[in-house]
């Protein structure tokens, strides 16, 4: 089962999807359900009372009369993970704890639904503007000091998670803070999908396209800390809660070959932080695409944030 969040004649809505691009509206088959989808996978018996609410319904809307929201729009916590595939870890030269994940925070106003623009900072703020394709993790089932071999039950789906990062403000202190959480920055999208229908997450690969040309692609297993490891992990100090986000890091860039100029690394702007060949910055009028195996394509059109600023 496929859920999104979505906004049609102003209204928000969760809508479950039938096919690839139409989808039955919850509002009309079950308005006694809430229409935010943290508040539905709240309710302990939320995928049987949807599933009833659908079976037999044909779809009412189509994902082109609706814009799509952040799969979860009000999430109490988006946990994100640094340095958590061994190959960012090569690329970077950086070392990580092997005992401890390396955990930072996003909030909700950094991140947009699939297919709405994501902002590129004006160049005199910064240039190193980055994506980083990531799988996501929303909690359906809270709790504190759950154990690894329980923690796959607090799973209520899966989804996909473009961590776009502006490296001159993450390099600026200790934090990643500000370089993480830029307006509109990043993306979520575009459903959530039941683990009954995405199956073992370690078995799919991520791949991250920016107009057209593959980027990052790397299998989920290959994850140095597990999705049970962050659970049990992140229960240990906070209660989580259902639709807590977890986004679980990015793999490292795949190495260029010698015609990609635009990957080499004397191409980067020069942030202070690591270079690394195989990045690209995104920039204005891009297409940024994530695609996890069996679960979507997350795709973003990049264009410049036009808030006014100007330089001092």
């Amino acid at each position: 089962m496929r859920l999104i969040s979505y906004r049609h004649q102003g209204r928000a809505g969760v809508g479950v999807m039938a096919g690839d691009d139409a989808f039955v509206s919850l509002g009309a088959a079950a308005p006694d359900l809430p229409a935010n989808l943290r508040l539905i996978i709240a309710l302990p018996d939320w995928q049987a009372r949807v599933r009833r609410a659908v079976e037999g319904r044909k779809p009412d809307l189509r994902l082109a009369d609706v814009k799509l929201d952040p799969v979860i729009i009000d999430p109490n916590a988006i946990w994100a993970l640094a340095l958590n595939y061994q190959s960012h870890l090569d690329e970077t030269g950086l070392t990580t704890s092997k005992e401890y994940p390396q955990i930072f925070l996003r909030h909700a106003q950094s991140q947009v639904g699939a297919g709405e623009p994501i902002l590129c900072p004006p160049p005199s703020v910064g240039r190193a503007y980055d994506y980083e394709g990531e799988l996501a993790v929303v909690i359906g089932r809270g709790g504190r000091f759950i154990p690894r071999d329980k923690a796959m039950d607090h799973v209520a789906g899966y989804s996909i998670y473009n961590e776009g990062s502006v490296r001159e403000f993450q390099s600026h202190n200790r934090q990643f803070g500000l370089g993480k959480n830029f307006e509109r920055s990043g993306s979520f999208g575009p459903w959530l999908m039941t683990p009954d229908e995405f199956g073992n997450p370690y078995e799919k690969l991520v791949m991250t396209r920016l107009n057209g040309k593959t980027r990052q692609r790397e299998s989920i297993g290959h994850l140095i800390f597990k999705v049970e490891d962050l659970i049990h992990y992140l229960s240990l100090g906070h209660k989580l809660r259902p639709g807590d986000v977890i986004v679980t890091g990015t793999p490292g860039a795949l190495k260029p070959d010698a015609g990609d100029r635009e990957a080499q690394i004397e191409a980067h702007v020069k942030t202070g932080g690591v270079q690394y060949a195989g990045r690209v910055h995104m920039k204005p009028g891009d297409v940024c695409e994530v695609e996890i195996e069996g679960l979507g394509i997350l795709r973003n059109p990049v264009i410049a944030d036009e808030a006014g600023y100007r330089p001092d």
